[in-house]
């Protein structure tokens, strides 16, 4: 655990899985030299239990175990390594926010600061900093949470986000507006950023956490008239559709979102695919057409 911790850099979220993964296999598995058949039972018995993708994520975390026994010569093969496990998994489309309540939203919370008090202001606008930016760049919520102060360049737009696994990604943002407001926000808080380090900031000046965040969104869905129930990650779902279905590269958008795969990318192609058929029966030319028909 110390080595992911501090030489793979990975996140508390990611370093939590791998504790709970790897306790749950070593009740089940009491051995130091397991053998195929004990290793094939405990799969199976995960299978039994876990929905495809919790499996897949478990035996990840015990294959990483016995890599790192290996690299350190702790081993002489990786039992584990010789196990072939193939999954079948269904396609989950992600949920994504309709373009219009997307617009609603940003309408909403920019009429509300400009109409809000001073003090008021300093909280409207950081959220509507915070929400701008959910859709600017399609971060995940605890990547924007933890953007540090000196993270984003406020004169060229330019975020640098540090992913799963500490991997590190260079974000642009790309509209005039959001730069505006995310300027107008550090001027008016860059005392309290400073302070703490972190971009986002509470109002004890401490980071702006994820749970707030989401908190916050909820809120201000439902003061601007929208019943939908919008959570953070469903703007880089949003974002990511949006971009394919304006023709950006799969290639490009894997690259902004982070994704080591691009298999996990592939999903909002499928999303695309709905917008292509809904255009195809709307507004393709044979649509408009009189034909004499015989059939």
């Amino acid at each position: 655990m110390e080595y992911c911790e501090f030489r793979k850099a990975l996140d508390q979220k990611s370093l939590k899985a791998y504790r709970i993964d790897l306790r749950q296999y070593f009740e089940y598995i009491d051995s130091d030299n397991p053998k195929k058949n004990e290793i094939e039972a405990y799969i199976t018995e995960l299978h039994r239990k876990y929905k495809q993708k919790t499996v897949k994520r478990k035996l990840a975390s015990i294959r990483a175990f016995y890599n790192y026994l290996e690299e350190e010569e702790l081993v002489d093969g990786a039992a584990f390594g010789r196990i072939k496990v193939k999954f079948k998994e269904d396609i989950i489309l992600p949920r994504i926010i309709p373009r219009e309540e997307i617009e609603q939203l940003l309408n909403y919370m920019h009429a509300r600061y400009a109409g809000a008090g001073e003090e008021e202001n300093k909280y409207w606008l950081r959220d509507l900093a915070v929400v701008e930016l959910f859709f600017a760049i399609g971060a995940r919520v605890y990547e924007i949470s933890n953007i540090r102060a000196e993270s984003i360049n406020l004169h060229s737009g330019l975020v640098r986000i540090m992913g799963k696994g500490g991997k590190e990604r260079y974000i642009q943002i790309g509209d005039e507006t959001v730069l505006t407001v995310m300027n107008k926000y550090y001027a008016e808080n860059q005392e309290a950023i400073k302070k703490s380090g972190y971009f986002f900031v509470n109002n004890r000046g401490s980071r702006y956490s994820e749970q707030s965040m989401r908190m916050m969104l909820k809120k201000y869905t439902g003061l601007a008239g929208i019943e939908r129930n919008i959570t953070p990650h469903m703007f880089r779902h949003s974002f990511a559709t949006f971009l394919i279905e304006e023709g950006v590269d799969i290639s490009y958008v894997q690259e902004i979102l982070g994704h080591s795969s691009i298999r996990t990318t592939q999903v909002y192609i499928h999303i695309a695919a709905k917008k292509q058929a809904e255009i195809l029966r709307t507004r393709h030319p044979r649509n408009q057409m009189t034909i004499l028909t015989s059939i």
